[in-house]
């Protein structure tokens, strides 16, 4: 099973949010977009996890949450990575709050004790918050993305959706994209 733990923002925000990168679907950039009814954040990607090892993992998760109180995550500006120049990965970003990184890191370590690889700490990249909102084509040419950058500093979104809970989600990739489902969630305290 191939697992991710995420934050997922209500349905009424992954429209708006769908709504407001319409422009850049339609100048036609070779890139695959999410589906709105995909729009999360990724805490920590484990990859393919034997189903038996399901209740570690949503155990592991319940830890790490702890006492964490629920909190509003606010999302706005958009960018790619590792430029906008030579993008790879489209998103929209999210200020840096102290809960949120303390929170990642919570998983990570849990998740570490359970035996997945540590993509933060030492030798690792740091929490970069994001909700990708559309991949590049490997095959693309630069000069399919020209314009690109001047079109995401045109988009304007600005959310704070609630997050109250935590979540395990398996992907399934299949012929029209992957799709995800929960499988578990760490509430967190109110």
């Amino acid at each position: 099973m191939r697992l991710f733990i995420a934050i997922n923002f209500p349905d009424a925000m992954r429209t708006r949010l769908w709504n407001e990168t319409a422009p850049l679907r339609e100048v036609g950039y070779p890139v695959r977009w999410v589906d709105a009814d995909n729009i999360h954040m990724t805490v920590k990607f484990l990859g393919d996890v034997d189903g038996s090892r399901i209740d570690d993992v949503r155990a592991g998760l319940v830890k790490a949450v702890g006492d964490t109180k629920a909190f509003y995550l606010p999302l706005g500006q958009f960018g790619a990575f590792p430029s906008p120049k030579r993008p790879r990965v489209l998103w929209v970003g999210c200020e840096s709050l102290p809960v949120l990184e303390l929170l990642a890191d919570a998983v990570e370590r849990e998740m570490s004790q359970l035996g997945f690889e540590a993509e933060r700490g030492e030798g690792g990249h740091a929490f970069r918050p994001h909700v990708t909102i559309g991949r590049v084509r490997r095959d693309a040419r630069p000069a399919a993305l020209r314009g690109l950058a001047k079109h995401l500093e045109g988009l304007e979104f600005f959310e704070e959706p609630p997050v109250d809970s935590v979540d395990l989600m398996q992907s399934r990739l299949g012929s029209q994209g992957p799709r995800y489902e929960r499988l578990g969630a760490a509430e967190l305290s109110q």
